[in-house]
């Protein structure tokens, strides 16, 4: 891959805003598999497991929804 870091750099902020969401878009495709680390699983089974045992510390759609609307 070749790619000119200085004219990336050059570029305006829209035009940057664009090729990250032209590159979001393509990573999003449905036959891209992105790998993730280990780490990412081994949190996934933590926060579940804290759940379960704690289910008083997860918050319902309801609540989820109404904390980003008071933010907004």
């Amino acid at each position: 891959m070749s790619v000119d870091r200085t004219e990336l750099l050059a570029l305006s902020a829209l035009e940057k805003l664009e090729i990250i969401e032209m590159l979001w878009d393509d990573l999003g495709s449905a036959d891209r598999e992105i790998p993730l680390p280990d780490w990412v699983d081994q949190e996934v089974v933590r926060r579940r497991e804290e759940l379960i045992a704690n289910p008083e510390i997860g918050l319902t759609h309801e609540e989820v929804w109404s904390r980003i609307g008071s933010k907004y």
